[in-house]
């Protein structure tokens, strides 16, 4: 079992909105523990203005941490080796004045140890690293903390940089340290929460400024959007509240993106900038996988559990040795298998291997996989989904089931079963569902007689899911996912 890592809120973590105030030390360099990561090679320079022309354009939240640990030197020089055009920074100091990359004030969170920032010297820090395994899985590795100027002497003249004073109190020795840095207004965006005062340095000093609105602060877009070139948006904002920032006129990004429906209806609302935590998923250039990567320990980019809001909480936990995933949280689960969709062709097979380590679940409990959703909103077996689909079951007693299930419903409707031999615990059986634009035939691997087929052809959406359908009961593991 790996150790739970919840996500904090960001609202909970938002630096103080007075004057800056200047710390003492400076930001000569420091020693850090771990491996250092270098840049990637040099690439053309992107500017503040050659970003905002694209339509989307995005911005790697974080270092993309859906796919890296955040705020590392792995994260942003995976991400601009990737293609990202922009970085997101957040910065805090340490006691001795050293500016580091890091979201939190503290290292509770994410750290191998906790510390306030502000409260250790940056030697300190150094002996404290990322680890981001309950996120990304048991083979990430842990990473140093980086130092600002680090990471803005690799980037800093070549990609955007969207940076922000997380404490609240390092603003003036942030501007100094941006002026610094060749063509800056063109390569820096200050970045902050929407209702605090750091901006008025910003502009003092002619940065371009974005401004992001949590969903506390919404109904304050006319007081507080006109003191920033860019506003942001979150992704729970509904579509009315969307459509009001996009009618200030002014480019709006929304944030934290993580799928690719929400891209898709960001951008139909109008929106023109995603802060991306999962930018090689949900880049249009992402390349769609045929078989699952659950051996390497590191999870693919656009698999995701139903929630991102709630960190690892529902993440599976992957079983290296038997190159699996379990799935064990409480409640009905889905793990969507972005990285092996969309499937687009007309017939195809898709394949899994499935098995209760441990004890069977209850007769009337199942688990299984979903199939045929239109897009990568979470379809929870038993828990109301946004998009229709199908799934298939199988019980502990053998009985395989296929259901189809309109959007909005809890209850699915049988298309066919079909009895086979009881499972036993620890045992692995193979599943089958072969597709053609007219029928689905499900089978369980073993006899000639453990297969049917139905005419159906109502739903042909190319996103799946791993499901586990019942709220309390033992972990299943899933393995030898493939399409075909």
């Amino acid at each position: 079992m790996t150790t739970q890592h919840p996500r904090l809120s960001r609202r909970s973590l938002l630096g103080a909105g007075g004057a800056a105030l200047l710390l003492s030390g400076c930001d000569a360099p420091w020693s850090r523990t771990g491996p250092q990561s270098s840049p990637g090679d040099p690439l053309e320079p992107a500017t503040r203005q050659q970003l905002l022309s694209r339509t989307p354009f995005y911005i790697a939240h974080r270092g993309s941490y859906d796919n890296w640990p955040e705020h590392t030197m792995e994260a942003y020089r995976k991400s601009v080796e990737g293609g990202a055009l922009a970085l997101e920074v957040s910065v805090n100091a340490t006691s001795d004045g050293v500016l580091v990359c890091n979201h939190d004030r503290t290292t509770k969170r994410l750290g191998t140890a906790a510390v306030t920032i502000a409260d250790v010297t940056a030697a300190e820090l150094a002996r404290i690293s990322v680890d981001e395994r309950p996120w990304l899985g048991p083979s990430a590795a842990l990473q140093p903390i980086p130092a600002l100027r680090d990471v803005l002497d690799a980037y800093a003249t070549s990609r955007v940089i969207f940076i922000e004073d997380k404490q609240g109190t390092n603003t003036v020795r942030l501007l100094d340290l941006m002026d610094s840095y060749a063509s800056s207004r063109d390569h820096f965006v200050w970045k902050q929460w929407a209702a605090s005062n750091q901006y008025r340095e910003a502009a003092g000093r002619g940065y371009s400024r974005w401004g992001y609105f949590t969903p506390e602060i919404l109904d304050r877009l006319d007081e507080l959007a006109p003191r920033f070139d860019i506003l942001g948006v979150p992704v729970s904002a509904t579509d009315r509240q969307v459509k009001a920032f996009v009618a200030t006129g002014k480019p709006v990004i929304a944030w934290e993106v993580h799928t690719r429906h929400e891209r898709d209806r960001l951008q139909a609302l109008g929106v023109v900038g995603m802060m991306c935590s999962n930018l090689p998923y949900v880049q249009p250039s992402a390349v769609t996988r045929s078989a699952d990567e659950f051996a390497t320990g590191l999870r693919a980019p656009g698999d995701l559990p139903w929630t991102t809001g709630r960190g690892p909480s529902y993440q599976p936990e992957f079983d290296v040795l038997n190159s699996a995933v379990t799935v064990l949280k409480p409640g009905p689960q889905s793990y969507c298998m972005g990285s092996m969709a969309p499937i687009t062709a007309d017939s195809y097979s898709l394949q899994w291997q499935l098995r209760w380590p441990g004890a069977l679940p209850q007769d009337v409990q199942h688990a299984g996989i979903a199939f045929g959703q239109p897009d990568d909103r979470p379809y929870r077996v038993r828990v109301p989904s946004a998009v229709p689909g199908y799934h298939v079951i199988v019980r502990a007693k053998g009985v395989v089931e296929l259901f189809y299930r309109p959007a909005g419903t809890v209850d699915g409707i049988s298309l066919g079963a079909v009895p086979t031999r009881t499972i036993e615990a620890g045992q692995w059986i193979s599943m089958r569902v072969d597709v053609t634009p007219e029928t689905i035939t499900v089978r369980r691997e073993g006899l000639d007689t453990w297969t049917f087929t139905v005419e159906d052809s109502r739903y042909r959406g190319g996103y799946f899911s791993l499901t586990k359908n019942y709220a309390s009961g033992p972990p299943v593991q899933f393995r030898a996912v493939t399409v075909s």
